[in-house]
């Protein structure tokens, strides 16, 4: 069957959310300069979402879309935007499309809801998650595995330039050296274990451990890494 000139498909793709709280154009430079630096090669064209939530409708789009991109990021959109604002209008002006977060993997903050709100979400999704998605072959750079509504275990090594992500939990039995991000859909209670943490980047629920912080005395070890009254915590496997 001959196949058709193009295709349009849905995907799932895992990308970066720049929140701006501040639109003083110096802080913006010298904030993102010293994250970048934390991890160069992660960042370096890496395609971002900003949300501009936090700033005044008469921030200076312009020049805040300029020095973002003079650091190498790649805007692909932007989202919280208010409605009728200038700065919304300003950013259309741009030609880069406005977009609603739930199409994207918020990898600086949890999605402010009640604590009711949280137990409920929570249960839902633990009901959902009723399978394991497994994986016998090594994951090869620019491979991405997505377990929706499930587990990943992957038994063979993770090569750098891959992403592992998992509404679930994530078990690697290997070396790992990609991204690992579990609890994608915002389970606060999913876990990573892996044999060999060299990961260049780990998730859950959208907190975030780049390479550099994650604490030296871990990598290449045999860890667990999960939620702990929000905060990233990570132990060795016994």
């Amino acid at each position: 069957m001959e196949k058709k000139s193009i295709e349009i498909k849905g995907s799932n793709f895992t990308l970066l959310v720049l929140y701006l709280n501040n639109q003083n154009i110096d802080v913006i430079n010298q904030s993102l300069y010293k994250k970048i630096q934390e991890c160069p090669k992660f960042f370096k064209n890496a395609p971002v979402i900003v949300n501009v939530s936090g700033l005044c409708h008469t921030a200076d789009w312009k020049k805040i879309k300029e020095i973002i991109i003079s650091h190498g990021l790649l805007i692909i959109g932007v989202s919280g935007c208010q409605d009728k604002s200038i700065l919304k209008q300003n950013i259309i002006d741009s030609k880069l499309p406005i977009l609603s977060e739930k199409k994207t993997i918020n990898l600086d903050l949890i999605s402010h809801l009640s604590t009711h709100s949280k137990k409920n979400t929570q249960q839902e999704r633990l009901n959902k998650i009723d399978k394991t998605h497994i994986i016998d072959s090594p994951v090869r750079s620019g491979q991405k595995i997505y377990a929706k509504h499930a587990d990943l275990i992957v038994t063979n090594n993770v090569s750098a330039g891959a992403e592992l992500v998992a509404d679930g939990n994530i078990h690697i039995y290997g070396a790992v050296r990609g991204r690992v991000l579990a609890g994608a859909s915002g389970d606060v209670t999913r876990k990573i274990f892996c044999t060999e943490l060299f990961a260049e980047l780990v998730s859950i629920s959208g907190e975030y451990w780049l390479l550099d912080q994650i604490p030296v005395k871990f990598i290449g070890k045999s860890t667990q890494i999960y939620l702990k009254n929000k905060l990233l915590t990570i132990n060795f496997l016994s």
